[in-house]
């Protein structure tokens, strides 16, 4: 256990002083603030339904921008956009360990294999726990500005709904980070990692859903891809939102998406560690 501790803390020297890790992150936080807040306050504010707002009405548009709604609208990003910067920073976590020598220095000098590779998913996961609670902090003083503003209330949600919408954020950003982490070390570098990772979550589940629509026999198997459980994840959270946002989903129930995220988690967690423990590094 002490070893793990160090490795994870290890970890997490290495990822604070990498600018890619507080580009990325950054990333999605001002992406989440653009998509969420500023283009439905732009069209709130001028009066006009743009593709932007999916056409709501303002009325709806403005209780998506109210404390209240935080845990709704901070999350229908994350199944697809967010999702897929998560992939991209797992992959450089792992692939970028093969490019530059670093899982050889390591694994022939530190501790355990296992233990080093265990310290890599931790503080995967720790991070991706400290982004969806930064998300949530900064969405609610941003709602809560507008709220003041707009001379609206500025409740907050419910304990029970903001803990609801911690946990689907990071079992969605969770799992695609993992998921990323295990393309990085499948493909062994970064590069091709971030490829196939982004082609996946943007394309291919989508033409697989698209094709299961007029092909029903493969639907057991699209309605159990990892961005299907995400978006529907994503989906149960909607409440007031109407129209539809990419990548989110109302295929599977809370439960199921719940149960399917995390038996990824746990796959993509376990495969990883035991390639990284078992393949030669050559």
């Amino acid at each position: 256990m002490t070893d793990l501790i160090a490795c994870t803390r290890a970890e997490f020297a290495r990822l604070s002083r990498w600018p890619a890790f507080w580009i990325i992150l950054g990333t999605w936080i001002v992406l989440n603030l653009v998509f969420a807040y500023l283009f439905n306050y732009l069209a709130y504010a001028t009066g006009s339904s743009t593709r932007m707002s999916n056409g709501q009405p303002r009325a709806i548009l403005l209780q998506q921008m109210l404390p209240a709604a935080v845990p709704e609208v901070f999350t229908q990003g994350m199944a697809m956009f967010g999702g897929g910067l998560m992939l991209v920073l797992g992959a450089l976590v792992t692939g970028s360990g093969y490019s530059w020598g670093t899982w050889k220095t390591v694994f022939t000098q530190g501790p355990s294999r296992a233990r080093v590779a265990g310290g890599t998913v931790l503080a995967s996961a720790v991070v991706v726990v400290a982004l969806v609670l930064s998300a949530f902090l900064v969405d609610t003083g941003v709602a809560a500005i507008i709220g003041v503003v707009q001379h609206q209330s500025v409740a907050l949600p419910g304990a029970g709904r903001s803990l609801l919408g911690i946990a689907t954020g990071a079992a969605i950003l969770g799992m695609w980070t993992l998921a990323g982490a295990l393309i990085g070390v499948l493909a062994r570098g970064p590069a091709l990692a971030v490829g196939l990772g982004l082609v996946w979550v943007l394309v291919v589940e989508n033409l697989l859903r698209g094709v299961a629509s007029i092909f029903s026999p493969i639907r057991a198997i699209t309605d159990h891809l990892p961005g299907t459980a995400a978006g529907s994840l994503a989906g149960a959270m909607r409440t007031v939102s109407g129209g539809s946002t990419p990548g989110v989903l109302d295929i599977l129930s809370r439960p199921a998406s719940f149960v399917i995220l995390a038996v990824y988690i746990v796959g993509f967690a376990v495969v990883t560690v035991w390639l990284l423990r078992r393949r030669d590094m050559a």
